[in-house]
């Protein structure tokens, strides 16, 4: 059972599949970066100053009664909150790792598509005796044996 389970680890499709999923997480990584640290402060000060990660409603007040100024403060009181500014956040993040991966398909399919379409390279031609199809690389023509001389 060891056995079987170490080539079934070895080969290259899990190893493949271990690779992408690290390099996924990495990419899941700089993407949520990219969202919290880049795309949302600019969007938020469009917005009038508003910062999509302290959006949240209370359901239940903490140890210290509200009004909370940020999420964190509403956390450290003990509030039961619902997150939805982290939320937005999230849905964000996803549709920019969407995103990436439709154009990253996209100009795979597109290169799958132009290697199928591409013309394959003649492999006869036509004796120039007897207008019979012949290897390319043929000296004599099987057909008529006319000397075809040198390709």
């Amino acid at each position: 059972m060891l056995k079987e389970f170490k080539e079934f680890a070895m080969r290259g499709n899990v190893v493949d599949m271990a690779v992408g999923i690290i390099i996924g997480g990495a990419f899941g990584t700089i993407v949520k970066s990219l969202v919290d640290d880049i795309l949302m402060p600019p969007v938020g000060l469009f917005l009038g100053g508003m910062d999509f990660s302290d959006l949240f409603l209370i359901l239940k007040a903490g140890t210290s009664p509200g009004p909370y100024a940020t999420l964190a403060n509403a956390k450290a009181a003990g509030a039961v909150t619902l997150n939805y500014g982290l939320f937005i956040n999230s849905v964000t993040s996803f549709l920019i790792v969407a995103f990436a991966l439709f154009l990253l398909i996209k100009g795979m399919n597109n290169l799958h598509r132009q290697q199928e379409t591409a013309p394959a390279s003649p492999t006869t031609k036509e004796c120039q005796f007897c207008k019979s199809t012949i290897p390319l690389g043929a000296l004599r023509c099987p057909h008529c044996t006319s000397e075809l001389g040198h390709v």
